[in-house]
């Protein structure tokens, strides 16, 4: 179908809407008391095909019955070359996601006081090592298929949107007349750009060699992820230039300094110096922010200058080198698409610590946002004060 050029005025409009089914099921999880029997037994349906737990909520079963399969226009030939690709580029993909689409995010004053708010978002290992366990089982020959991980991974950060428009919205913290509603059809469109334009753009940053076939698949299965997680499709760009005309007119609408944006920024360089080895090759991360983003957006972000901001530079062409090799040699292509495996392999296993991401719907978000429980908790319990040995002895209290 033919789709207008967003305006100003579409996009205003774009921003008061959500995503109807996805918060009805959230909303009537929370009134009827069952957020937590829904968390519990969900944890162990991780694999598409796989039977549903006895005592599962029935508005949660209906949800996942209705969101099981992927829109009837999946053309499956494009989502092979998408998956082709993805092969071809995964380590690439994957830098990409940690060190230019997540700074995006964070660009986004509102998007980055949203990733603020949720609690389980304080601790960056997790965020990242969702997004890379979602791109990783999206790009599996199986995805779509009983067995996969991919579908029952989209189905739960579907309601976990919901529930924190929930949270919010109930609680009365959003700015809903100044900034719409919590993750809106704007912003969510606008996550569709960030890990799939903006991560073909810093693709090309790096020098990567890439098709316009390989490319257009590659937004075309973000499409397809975007209508799965609950986006107006009516709404969505329908190919790359008419995806960068959205994202260019999205970033400049709302793009800007801000605490939040800057707070987990140095959560995530801070993750990554933590998982290069050694301290030597520490400042590498800031650099490879610093490049992918520009020096506008990095400042905003306060992206430590460091002495590598000059040495990065040289890394397009030191992966043009090998992409020419990869280009000319099918042995060259072989072992490079599996040092590539590896790499990806190794850093999500470092972000995720063997661990299975199970996007479960937060009971509350942080109290720093006046959030509260939806469910009462009585106070914390803490350890008494230690007891030490006085001279004489006696024991002397030291909780004074």
């Amino acid at each position: 179908m033919t789709r207008a050029e967003h305006t100003e005025q579409s996009l205003d409009a774009l921003r008061r809407s959500g995503d109807e089914l996805a918060d009805a099921t959230v909303a009537t999880l929370f009134e009827r008391g069952e957020v937590g029997t829904y968390n519990s037994l969900m944890r162990y349906v991780s694999t598409a095909g796989q039977p549903l737990p006895d005592g599962l909520p029935e508005v949660a079963r209906e949800y996942l019955h209705r969101t099981a399969a992927p829109p009837a226009w999946v053309d499956w030939d494009e989502m092979e070359r998408a998956r082709l690709f993805f092969i071809d580029n995964n380590v690439h993909i994957s830098t990409a996601l940690s060190f230019a689409s997540m700074p995006a995010c964070f660009l986004v004053p509102h998007v980055a006081k949203l990733l603020s708010a949720s609690h389980s978002l304080n601790f960056p290992s997790k965020r990242m090592a969702e997004t890379g366990q979602f791109t990783v089982h999206l790009m599996q020959p199986n995805a779509f298929e009983a067995g996969s991980r991919f579908i029952p991974a989209a189905q739960k950060v579907r309601l976990l949107h919901a529930s924190i428009r929930y949270h919010l919205g109930r609680e009365g913290r959003w700015d809903v007349a100044g900034l719409g509603i919590p993750i809106c059809q704007e912003d969510m469109i606008g996550g569709q750009m960030m890990f799939s334009i903006q991560v073909l753009d810093a693709l090309h940053r790096l020098g990567i060699h890439m098709s316009t076939e390989g490319a257009e698949s590659y937004y075309y299965a973000w499409r397809v992820v975007g209508a799965m997680l609950g986006v107006d499709q009516d709404h969505v760009p329908a190919d790359l230039a008419a995806a960068r005309r959205f994202s260019d007119l999205y970033m400049t609408r709302h793009m800007g300094p801000s605490e939040e944006g800057v707070h987990l920024t140095r959560q995530l360089i801070d993750l990554y110096e933590e998982v290069v080895p050694g301290t030597l090759l520490d400042p590498v991360v800031s650099a490879l922010v610093r490049h992918l983003i520009g020096d506008t957006c990095a400042d905003w972000l306060e992206v430590p200058r460091t002495r590598w901001d000059t040495l990065v530079k040289a890394v397009p062409v030191l992966l043009n080198v090998l992409e020419t090799v990869e280009d000319r040699s099918p042995l060259g292509a072989w072992a490079l698409d599996r040092l590539g495996h590896l790499t990806t392999v190794f850093e999500l296993s470092s972000l995720t610590r063997g661990r299975v991401m199970h996007y479960a719907i937060p009971e509350q978000l942080r109290k720093e946002y006046g959030l509260s429980s939806a469910v009462p908790r009585t106070r914390r319990w803490t350890p008494p004060a230690p007891v030490v040995s006085a001279p004489d002895g006696d024991a002397a209290d030291t909780s004074a």
